[in-house]
């Protein structure tokens, strides 16, 4: 099944990010499980990260949980929300056939 995470940052939390960024990518690249993920931005000429978006291909939503608690992101206390949803991929380049 396919999940959508999105995360958003707590406030003046920049330093946090960017402090577990190494971990946060090394942890998301060894799951193996994620399709597409970015950080979403600020508006404005001088764009800054205020969250992350992640799809995530994995069995159920207890596994989709597990992998949302566990990034080094959210062990550091960076996210003010996170939410979970099921999704499936439609149209797109990468859209499993």
């Amino acid at each position: 099944m396919h999940f959508i995470i999105l995360a958003e940052d707590k406030p003046d939390s920049l330093a946090i990010r960017m402090d577990n960024r190494p971990a946060h990518l090394d942890y998301a690249t060894a799951q193996g499980c994620v399709k597409l993920a970015g950080p979403l931005l600020t508006e404005g000429g001088d764009p800054k990260p205020r969250g992350s978006m992640l799809i995530i291909e994995v069995a159920d939503r207890a596994a989709a949980e597990s992998f949302a608690a566990n990034d080094p992101y959210a062990r550091a206390g960076l996210f003010a929300t996170v939410s979970i949803s099921s999704w499936m991929p439609a149209l797109g380049d990468w859209t499993p056939q």
